[in-house]
């Protein structure tokens, strides 16, 4: 099915959400908190390229429920950091907790380290930012918590980054019977537009991440038929029996355009790039967040919950009803009754 076949369960789902405002994500006195630390006798993981164990949350205890694995975006974390002040997808697991998951059932891994290593700001486009060094850390990751929590399968709610990355290690193991279902909230399935060799694409600046065509992201991402994409979109978009559910971005004024990562007309001082692709080609990178055979929930005005950028991209992690959105399909599936 394409992404217009689902529309009404898009539509069937929010009106099931209801309105919602603004709720407090932090913990009351009697309500349990998600750490910043992994348990004591986890399995210590590794990042080969920052020469540091990967962050991430998560508690020891029984698990009733098929454990949550978050994974955040490029540039992001599990959580808040020192070098890091967005760290938004937390507050989805938290809101997951005050809706009865256990803290032992929610799991986060941040496989960037905490971003200090930024200071050498074009390691954003580098190779220790990108899928290629992500998927081992998700592998073992994966692993650890099935082993850790006795579960067979596992539910994974990425952002961005998180998304594909996820993508791709389900492919290269053929992991589809593990993992249950596949939040994808606003990943880069087919391309960033950040990555074109036109002189107004500032994010090629040193000062703005080095988002050269050559550089590790672009190599990966610049492109709706870079070589990853291609063999990952070219091997099925939403292989079984996994579940999947898209929750992406769109601009307010006009849902078939747009710029992917981020929407100028909605995000603030981010000034637009031209629609052009690392080959220097016009392309349209607006449905890059689709996944051919899933329902897709259109998010618009989420910018309105990042504090840091006023960024869409950022905010939609950040959404209470992305967080009810999220929930709402672990538990139902495709019924959005």
């Amino acid at each position: 099915m394409n992404h217009k076949s689902f529309a009404a369960f898009g539509a069937a789902l929010l009106l099931s959400l209801g309105p919602c405002a603004m709720p407090a994500v932090a913990a009351t006195s009697t309500q349990a908190a998600i750490g910043t630390s992994l348990p004591d006798d986890f399995p210590v993981i590794v990042n080969p390229y920052l020469g540091v164990p990967v962050l991430g949350f998560g508690a020891p205890g029984r698990a009733e429920r098929v454990p949550v694995i978050f994974l955040h975006g490029n540039n992001d974390t599990p959580f808040p950091t020192a070098c890091n002040p967005f760290g938004y997808i937390r507050n989805i697991a938290q809101y997951m907790l005050a809706s009865g998951y256990r803290p032992s059932e929610l799991w986060g891994l941040g496989y960037q380290g905490d971003q200090c290593d930024l200071t050498e700001i074009t390691r954003k486009s580098g190779v220790s930012h990108s899928t290629a060094a992500a998927v081992p850390l998700i592998r073992a990751f994966v692993r650890a918590v099935l082993h850790y929590t006795g579960a067979r399968r596992v539910d994974i709610v990425g952002h961005s980054l998180g998304v594909t990355t996820a993508r791709e290690w389900m492919m290269q193991d053929h992991a589809y019977d593990i993992v249950r279902s596949l939040v994808a909230i606003d990943g880069p399935n087919h391309g960033i537009i950040s990555c074109s060799p036109a002189a107004a694409n500032f994010y090629q600046l040193p000062a703005d991440g080095g988002f050269v065509p050559d550089s590790a992201i672009c190599e990966e991402y610049g492109s709706d038929h870079t070589q990853l994409l291609a063999v990952l979109n070219g091997a099925g978009e939403t292989p079984g029996p996994t579940r999947y559910l898209v929750i992406r971005n769109v601009y307010r004024a006009n849902p078939e355009s747009g710029d992917f990562v981020y929407l100028p007309a909605q995000d603030g001082y981010l000034p637009a790039v031209p629609a052009i692709d690392r080959d220097g080609n016009p392309h349209d990178f607006s449905d890059s967040a689709l996944l051919a055979g899933a329902p897709t929930i259109d998010m618009v005005g989420q910018g309105q919950f990042d504090a840091v950028l006023n960024a869409a991209h950022m905010g939609i992690v950040n959404s209470p009803q992305t967080w009810q959105a999220v929930a709402h399909f672990l538990e139902h599936g495709h019924d959005a009754r």
